[in-house]
């Protein structure tokens, strides 16, 4: 049996992977690291909490003797690396803790990863998931390909990009087998909602303000986070030591148009008057140092190793719509804080 390590996989994205690996691959032990902040809920994976190859640690990787002593007790195959703070607006507020996180936090697990790993990496691999954001801001034309130089403009993506910089400092280094993928904005069922997608869902329910920063001209290139999560199954056990993959959509919005949007498909799924969601839209100050477009090119992960998106963005964000309305009481319990209940309710007062 293979052990597998994947970091934040009580969150949004890492609650997909986990499910997909703990699905897919029965003769892996899947172990789930999360030290379950604000944005990490185990009610995200009741479905396969009880599986025989799937284990939940809480823990913080920040922590460098507790990473230590968990890695030698696991002496995991491979590390999918998910674990991150990634709230922009957060970033910009409390810088420190994106620094702890972010570039600590990876920085002990690679570190206990070379411990274990230093007589012999045959079949092992560690993979950092990033952003695109640490490419920084694009005009009105091109595309972040894996050789675009650095440029971020915010804590969160200087910390990410931090973080990038040393997971290849340590294989250039100290040979250690890592691969790294950079995405596009994710949208999907169980995103916290202080994200754009769920944001304006939740608002827009409840007939609350949609905030949309100047004047919604930003532009983002979405993706599923059912199609990230294959890509992060291919890349894993496909991937390249050694190479960066870029993941996106190629699904290029504005903020308003994409807002726009979702205001007409909820209109129809809440028999509301068309027009009558778009009344709710709100334009604020802008977020300082807001970068302008993003758009990733994903070309080398599509024809090295046959991933593409299965999704157009409307029938995406169709879906996104149904998830949402269909599940009130984990909207309502992430929205209350009452999510963080269900680990004492599970794991504490059993």
């Amino acid at each position: 049996m293979k052990n597998l390590l994947i970091t934040g996989g009580a969150g949004f994205i890492g609650s997909h992977v986990v499910r997909l690996f703990v699905k897919k691959y029965p003769d892996y032990k899947i172990v789930n690291l999360d030290k379950l902040t604000y944005a990490g809920n185990l009610a995200n994976l009741t479905d396969i909490e009880n599986e025989n190859n799937y284990e939940f640690v809480k823990g913080d990787i920040v922590d460098s003797d507790f990473i230590n002593t968990f890695f030698a007790k696991y002496n995991f195959d491979g590390v999918i690396h998910l674990a991150a703070e990634s709230h922009v607006d957060r970033s910009i507020e409390s810088p420190m803790d994106f620094i702890m996180t972010n570039i600590i936090g990876t920085v002990n697990l690679l570190n206990a990863a070379k411990t274990i790993w230093k007589d012999n990496s045959e079949g092992k691999k560690f993979y950092h998931i990033s952003t695109d954001e640490v490419y920084g801001s694009l005009g009105e034309e091109g595309f972040f390909v894996e050789a675009t130089a650095y440029d971020p403009r915010s804590p969160y993506s200087a910390s990410k990009a931090s973080s990038d910089h040393l997971v290849r400092a340590y294989h250039h280094t100290y040979k250690l087998p890592v691969v790294i993928s950079n995405c596009s904005n994710n949208y999907g069922a169980n995103q916290f909602p202080e994200k754009l997608i769920p944001l304006c869902i939740n608002n827009i329910k409840n007939n609350r303000p949609l905030p949309i920063y100047g004047k919604g001209e930003n532009i983002r290139d979405w993706l599923w986070v059912n199609d990230h999560a294959n890509a992060i199954d291919i890349i894993f056990h496909k991937g390249k030591t050694g190479d960066t993959y870029n993941i996106g959509g190629n699904n290029e919005w504005t903020n308003i148009d994409l807002v726009r949007m979702l205001c007409k498909i909820m209109d129809k799924k809440l028999n509301r008057a068309a027009g009558d969601s778009e009344k709710l839209i709100t334009y604020v100050k802008d977020r300082a140092g807001h970068d302008l477009r993003y758009a990733i090119d994903s070309s080398k992960l599509q024809e090295e190793l046959g991933w593409s998106p299965s999704l157009q963005f409307e029938e995406g964000l169709d879906k996104t719509v149904d998830w949402y309305l269909s599940n009130e009481q984990w909207l309502n319990n992430v929205t209350s804080g009452d999510y963080q209940k269900y680990y004492d309710l599970q794991y504490v007062k059993r």
